[in-house]
This record gives C-alpha cells, sequence and structure tokens, in this order.
C-alpha cells in the first residue's frame, strides 16, 4: 500500500477493507460451491438459522354491519274495512184507481141497455160472413151426385157363424166403403160396431168382395171418389 492510501479518511479506509473482505468470502464460496456443494448448502443452511424472523400477520379487518337496502317496504298498514251504506228506496208510482164501468140499464142509448141494433161488436140479427152457401165443392153434394150400390148382397142366414146368432140378432153394424171412380170398393172400415166384432170383421170383408155401385159424379159429370155408408142388421 502506498501512502496515499493511509492517507485517506478513516470511513473509507474501514468500507474498502469490507469490500475487500466480502470479495474474498465470496471468492471462497464459490470456490466451495464448485469442490463441495453439499459442504455449501449445509454452511447457507446454519447461516440462515442462525437467524429467526418473525413476521406479525396484521389483524383482520371487522365487518361491517349489512346496511339496510334503499327503498325497503315498509310494514304492513291496517286494513281498510268498507262502511255499510243503505240504498235509497225507490219511489213507486201509484197510478189513480179507474172508474168502474157503468152498471147495465134497461134504456136504448148506445152506451148501456138492449137496443134493436148498435155500432159495437154484438150479434146482428142477420150476418153476411161464411155461414153455408146452396152449393160448395166437397164430396158432398154441390151439383154431382153419389155413389148408388147395383150389385152384391150379405145373407144373414149363410154369411154368418150360427154359433154367434144369438149375440146378434136384432143388433146392426155400420160400415162405411171406400168407392173409387170405376165404381168398385177400395176399402172399409166399421163405424158403429155391433156386439159381434167377428160378424162386423165378415160384413167389412164381404162388402168389399160383393158390392158395386155407380160412381160418384161431381157438377161437370166427371167421376170422383167417394164413402158409402152401410148398414147390415140382423133379424134371425
Amino acid at each position: 500500500m502506498t501512502d496515499a492510501d493511509f492517507s485517506a479518511p478513516r470511513p473509507v479506509r474501514i468500507g474498502t477493507i469490507v469490500i475487500v473482505a466480502l470479495l474474498h468470502i465470496a471468492v471462497i464460496f464459490g470456490l466451495i460451491r464448485a469442490f463441495a456443494p453439499d459442504l455449501a448448502m449445509r454452511a447457507v443452511d446454519a447461516v440462515v438459522t442462525t437467524f429467526t424472523v418473525t413476521v406479525t400477520a396484521p389483524s383482520p379487518t371487522p365487518t361491517p354491519p349489512p346496511s339496510k337496502p334503499a327503498g325497503a317496504a315498509a310494514a304492513a298498514g291496517k286494513q281498510a274495512v268498507p262502511k255499510a251504506q243503505m240504498a235509497p228506496k225507490p219511489k213507486v208510482a201509484i197510478a189513480p184507481p179507474k172508474p168502474a164501468p157503468p152498471v147495465a140499464a134497461t134504456g136504448t142509448a148506445n152506451s148501456a141497455g138492449a137496443q134493436a141494433s148498435g155500432v159495437g161488436s154484438g150479434a146482428g140479427g142477420a150476418g153476411g160472413g161464411t155461414g153455408s152457401g146452396g152449393s160448395g165443392t166437397g164430396q158432398g153434394a154441390g151439383g154431382g151426385s153419389g155413389a148408388i150400390k147395383i150389385a152384391g148382397d150379405i145373407n144373414s142366414a149363410r154369411d154368418y157363424p150360427i154359433a154367434s146368432r144369438e149375440l146378434r140378432i136384432n143388433d146392426y153394424v155400420l160400415i162405411r166403403i171406400a168407392v173409387g171412380t170405376d165404381g168398385r170398393p177400395t176399402g172399409c172400415s166399421v163405424y158403429r160396431p155391433s156386439r159381434d166384432p167377428a160378424a162386423d170383421a165378415i160384413t167389412c170383408r164381404l162388402a168389399v168382395e160383393r158390392f158395386r155401385f155407380k160412381p160418384a159424379t161431381r157438377a161437370d159429370g166427371q167421376p170422383r171418389p167417394a164413402i158409402y155408408e152401410w148398414r147390415q142388421r140382423w133379424f134371425y
């Protein structure tokens, strides 16, 4: 060392010495690490274990209390109860009583009593309504003629059973025969029955089989259908 080195201030010299010492230690540590790595690690662990570092964790920050949400609903209020209302009574108009009808009298006025003729809706002495005329257009005699029986007969003794003779004696049956435009019967029905239903049926059957007619005609002479009534009476 030169004189100039010793002439430097004391703090500078001490720092230079520390730096030089650290450089030597670093060189020695590098050589040890290169040739004996296990020894270097044990030395580092020994150095590290000599230092105890105490780390103090900061105290936790207290959790703030939950705040009420803005615009929260308030408690339910008292329920309203409607007040009963009475509807006014309707005004009913009462009609005045009508005068009683006049009592029937015996005068000649139009309003009361009997009179030979009047202007009301009573029955007149003679009418011009739809009464019966002298002739018609139906199946009755309106200028034409009815059916006329011209053939056929029923024998009281031969055509009916003897067993029921006492039942029908002095009795009769009334039948209606439908006559066609050719004068032949087309049907028969019992209009007034007797006490013997079997005899009534025989009368209708024989009338259709045996009777023949001159056809009924209209006012213009043309034949028309007609109804012919026949009464069968039993005397013996």
